[in-house]
């Protein structure tokens, strides 16, 4: 197991990602392309106390891995997004 911190490389504040954060209570996140959704789970509920309802993956056509986390509807996406500076 890696170092959790080192899994999630950074956060990606596009318009599409930040919409996101709104309507979908999802977080986008560029992660480590040999993390696993299991790691990359744990990572997100460890680092930011929050519950995950579901991970989606997808490699980017440069190369990138790029995670959407769905957070549980008790958790706010905004509140993590505000905290990392990206609202």
């Amino acid at each position: 197991m890696k170092d959790l911190g080192s899994l999630l490389i950074r956060i990606v504040a596009t318009e599409k990602a930040l919409s996101l954060v709104e309507k979908a209570n999802t977080l986008t996140f560029i992660v480590d392309r040999k993390a696993t959704k299991s790691e990359i789970r744990e990572a997100i509920e460890r680092i930011f106390n929050v519950k995950v309802e579901k991970i989606r993956v997808l490699i980017t056509p440069k190369g990138e891995k790029k995670a959407y986390i769905k957070l549980t509807p008790q958790y706010k996406a905004s509140d993590i997004a505000t905290r990392l500076g990206i609202i």
